[in-house]
């Protein structure tokens, strides 16, 4: 009995001894296998990094408003007996556009024009008479003043009745009436806003470093917020302090409004065009990778491995220096060469030393060169160039 024991505990432990170890050499072989299987190449395309003509430029968000914009309003009060425009008409300089109620003061002036004529009358009588020595100096002088006292009230009541016809002092378009016929009207009422929408400006910020580099008469490009209108100019105006709050300073600019489609009030991206550069190395924005280690770019390279003679493409991850953006171009100050081949589709696959294959039909980059121009200028064997060419 006992000895029939001891030989199934043999054999259990044969059979345990065997399944484990089976395990483990499996195991081994399979981390073996995957320790030196050499992953597919991932399919990439490329730039060829090349020196540009760069337009550097300064950005900054702005409000535009009219050249020439203003709210009027009422100068003296009264009843509104004419109401001469309406909403969104345009009007020319001098156009009559409101007019209050003047009947008192036009009485008032009947009765200082008719007391004018009998001071003038008066006026003239006494000259005659001290001309033929029949009447005191003083009596001319009296009658002088009273003359010129007389074409005072006159001149000063033709003044409250011009107040009382309010005109357009520049030629515009006209804001919704904010009175009605009848209503009456204090000093002061706001009666509409008139916005000469031809000519517009810009105001905008800057921070008293970019500051420096704007100057009056450089030029600058105005876009809206929704990317539809895009128009030029240039800057009228630095504002000659800075703001100690915000350390910004403020600039304005003067804007052509073709067909009048910017609207004062409205929010505008505003670029200030710096003088152009040359021989700049700039990449799209779209290119670049960024993380807790910094900014950096996929870029292929030739490379032959230990014991072998056919050379095979690897991307290597280079770490770049970022300068300036323009539109969706982003300056690189370091990290890359001209002739450099930048991945520019397929970058979120890789990682440094994996292995590639060009496919420049993908490219988004319209101006790439093709995968037989990119694999020659790698310098990979003419048998490689003829296959890939077969290829697409």
């Amino acid at each position: 009995m006992i000895k029939r024991l001891l030989i199934a505990i043999v054999l259990l432990v044969l059979v345990v001894g065997g399944i484990v170890g089976f395990n483990m050499f499996r195991s081994k072989m399979i981390a073996q296998y995957f320790a030196t299987m050499k992953p597919p190449a991932v399919n990439v395309s490329v730039s060829e990094v090349k020196p540009i003509t760069w337009t550097p430029g300064l950005e900054a968000i702005g409000t535009a408003s009219a050249a020439q914009g203003t709210d009027l309003a009422v100068e003296v009060g009264g009843t509104v007996q004419e109401i001469n425009f309406k909403s969104n008409d345009k009007v020319e300089k001098g156009q009559l556009l409101l007019k209050i109620d003047d009947r008192s003061e036009r009485a008032d002036l009947e009765s200082a024009k008719a007391g004018l004529a009998l001071a003038e009358t008066n006026l003239k009588r006494a000259r005659e008479l001290a001309q033929r020595g029949v009447s005191a100096a003083s009596n001319l002088e009296q009658a002088e003043a009273t003359a010129q006292e007389a074409r005072a009230s006159v001149a000063k009541l033709q003044a409250v009745l011009e107040k009382k016809r309010l005109i357009a002092p520049f030629s515009g378009v006209m804001g919704i009436p904010q009175v009605e016929l009848g209503q009456y009207a204090a000093t002061g009422t706001t009666f509409a806003t008139l916005q000469d929408r031809d000519n517009m400006r810009v105001d905008f910020t800057l921070a008293e470093q970019q500051a420096r580099q704007a100057s009056v008469g450089q030029g600058v490009e105005v876009m809206t917020e929704d990317g539809t209108l895009d128009l030029k100019g240039q800057i009228t105006g630095v504002e000659p302090k800075i703001d100690p709050n915000s350390r910004l300073v403020t600039l304005r600019a003067e804007i052509a409004n073709d067909n009048e489609r910017l609207t004062p009030g409205q929010f505008v991206h505003v670029r200030v065009i710096l003088p152009t550069e040359t021989g700049v190395i700039a990449l799209p924005q779209t290119v670049i990778s960024s993380n807790l280690y910094g900014d950096s770019v996929f870029v292929v390279r030739k490379e032959t491995p230990q014991g072998s003679d056919t050379p095979t493409l690897i991307a290597k991850q280079l770490f770049v220096t970022l300068g300036r953006r323009s539109g969706t171009l982003i300056e690189i100050t370091k990290g890359l060469k001209a002739g450099d081949m930048v991945v520019n589709a397929g970058q979120n696959k890789l990682n440094s030393g994996a292995s590639v294959t060009i496919d420049n039909t993908i490219s988004p980059d319209p101006n790439a060169p093709s995968t037989a121009d990119v694999m020659k200028a790698l310098g990979m064997p003419e048998s490689a160039v003829q296959d890939t060419a077969k290829s697409q």
